[in-house]
């Protein structure tokens, strides 16, 4: 079953998240608060999204997702920012039917993309992604300004 993630879902979020993190061998990274979360997600004018899988009644993975627009079609997208699935539960259909409900939303509200990034070591999710008939962006490096860079650009520096 997938639904739209509650307030009282934070706390699980946060654990997904710390363990995608853990997974992606960068649990130091994360500072996320379920504070955070929870104005993030269901706050006045909330900006990111979240779906959760469960199993019978249990949540066992989660999406967390954000609108972005293509100027180019002149239409909003989805871009996911996490897919995550409990190890134990993996291989049971949990991420493909959150994919198949973000993909629904997509259509549904004549979104014109719904896009992701994988890290290039991630073989299973790539080979996943692949069979679902999404196609790689090769030709694109994404770029990240953090810390002390995006502050001294954001002072003209």
């Amino acid at each position: 079953m997938i639904r739209p993630a509650a307030p009282d879902d934070v706390p699980t979020i946060l654990r997904f998240i710390r363990d995608l993190a853990e997974y992606e061998h960068a649990a130091h990274e994360v500072e996320a608060t379920e504070d955070d979360l929870t104005r993030s997600l269901f706050g006045d004018d909330p900006k990111a999204f979240a779906h959760l899988a469960e199993q019978d009644g249990v949540p066992v993975g989660f999406a967390l997702w954000f609108l972005n627009y293509s100027t180019w079609t002149g239409r909003h997208g989805i871009y996911l920012e996490d897919l995550y699935v409990t190890p134990s539960v993996r291989g049971g259909g949990h991420g493909r039917a959150l994919l198949v409900e973000l993909a629904k939303i997509t259509v549904e509200r004549g979104y014109s993309r719904f896009e992701w990034s994988v890290l290039d070591w991630n073989e299973p999710a790539i080979g996943f992604y692949k069979a679902l008939g999404a196609v790689a962006q090769d030709e694109w490096t994404g770029f990240r300004l953090t810390g002390d860079a995006l502050k001294r650009l954001a002072t003209g520096s």
